[in-house]
């Protein structure tokens, strides 16, 4: 389960920075988009003792609204943070080429069927925090 989390989170925020693909829908601009959706992404599955391959699969992508603001009492700020996170996966499952005799070629991840703006959730990806 720890590493179905590192991967959604590695693509989780990867994705932000740019991704390598183009999306879906064209009908969207990335530019002034605000919101949460599924998009195509590649990237190098790999692990030591087996080649790389790439691997094109969809990963969630957006911007989400967040905000904080002072208030009087504890903790003195009040703050609204969301995420785009994936809402709903499935498992996929390659066989990495030319491993080693006693490496287990298979590698998993995840594809994101639904894509929602919500708080982080350490169930499903690694949340950072300030």
């Amino acid at each position: 389960m720890k590493l179905h989390r590192v991967i959604l989170g590695a693509l989780l925020l990867v994705m932000p920075a740019g991704g390598s693909s183009t999306p879906k829908t064209s009908a969207i601009d990335l530019r002034t988009f605000v919101g949460c959706a599924v998009r195509e992404f590649t990237f190098l599955a790999k692990k030591p003792g087996c080649r790389g391959l790439r691997v094109t699969t969809d990963a969630c992508w957006g911007r989400c609204e967040t905000w904080e603001r002072p208030v009087l009492e504890p903790p003195y700020i009040e703050s609204y943070h969301r995420v785009c996170t994936y809402n709903e996966t499935k498992m996929i499952t390659v066989k990495l080429p030319k491993c080693a005799p006693d490496v287990d070629p298979f590698y998993t991840y995840p594809v994101a069927i639904r894509c929602d703006c919500d708080i982080c959730s350490t169930a499903t990806t690694e949340c950072e925090t300030a």
